[in-house]
């Protein structure tokens, strides 16, 4: 009998039960297997940030290894379902791998950058802000490019944070789950909340429509063009309300670490 013939009858949660009181190598295969389809499923969602550094292929190899870790640190006891741990494991590995690379091409890096002057260039003309049509006519570029700009200038904005809050918390939690016990020693837990203090203030220090945009698309998570009719403005508009907000955010954390480094270099001495 094969290993899937075996546990066909045990649920998820009936194996990492097992496998928490035996061990057995077998059971956490199984695991394991029974969790390809998410790691392939976030490697598809999050291609645009790695593509130009790796494959497919190799994202599911590392998030296969990231699974196989996770269930060894995965705490049945704590309200968090197994999914959501590994799913944002597997997001962290692929942020974390793309932090050490330079994974947006120049060519995109120049195609964010005329959208932005063509929108402003037709701001300036028309007195309002001008469509996706306006702008892509303007450029003399298809929606679908558009399109695929702004996504890929959303996610560079999104790691940029990311990559300061990593840096924030030392690198020791970053955009990943805190590992083993180590989120409950009193220091660890004093920089998250301290962290979670920080960034709520600035989100406090945003206009009125950037908290909204924020609010839209990080907790409603509507995407640009629901948000840009939530508002009744054009999709240009919101994202770059979006583009804005969050490099605010951005200095505020540098900000904060600069400061943060500046305390422990006092300390030092």
């Amino acid at each position: 009998m094969n290993t899937q013939e075996r546990y066909k009858d045990k649920t998820n949660e009936d194996l990492l039960k097992l496998y928490k009181e035996t061990g057995s190598l077998e059971v956490k295969q199984e695991i394991v297997m029974r969790y390809i389809y998410l790691v392939k499923s976030i490697a598809l969602q999050m291609r645009d940030i790695y593509m130009s550094f790796s494959q497919v292929d190799d994202i599911i190899s590392e998030g296969v290894i990231a699974i196989m870790s996770s269930i060894d640190k995965f705490d049945m006891d704590k309200n968090v379902k197994f999914e959501t741990f590994i799913s944002k494991r597997i997001k962290g590995m692929i942020i974390d791998l793309a932090r050490k690379q330079d994974w947006v091409p120049r060519s995109t890096r120049k195609s964010t950058r005329d959208i932005e002057e063509a929108v402003t260039t037709l701001y300036n003309k028309l007195g309002y802000y001008p469509s996706v049509q306006e702008v892509t006519d303007y450029l003399n570029i298809t929606p679908e490019k558009y399109q695929e700009t702004m996504r890929k200038a959303s996610l560079f904005n999104i790691l940029s944070l990311d990559m300061v809050l990593a840096e924030a918390q030392g690198n020791e939690v970053g955009v990943t789950l805190p590992q083993g016990d180590k989120s409950e020693q009193p220091e660890s837990k004093f920089l998250k909340k301290e962290l979670t203090q920080v960034l709520a203030e600035g989100v406090g220090t945003l206009k009125e429509n950037e908290q909204l945009v924020i609010s839209l698309y990080y907790i409603d998570e509507l995407n640009m063009r629901q948000i840009a009719d939530v508002l009744s403005v054009s999709e240009p508009r919101v994202s770059q309300i979006h583009t804005n907000a969050i490099k605010k955010l951005r200095k505020h954390m540098e900000r904060f670490n600069e400061e943060k480094e500046s305390r422990n270099v006092s300390r030092v001495l």
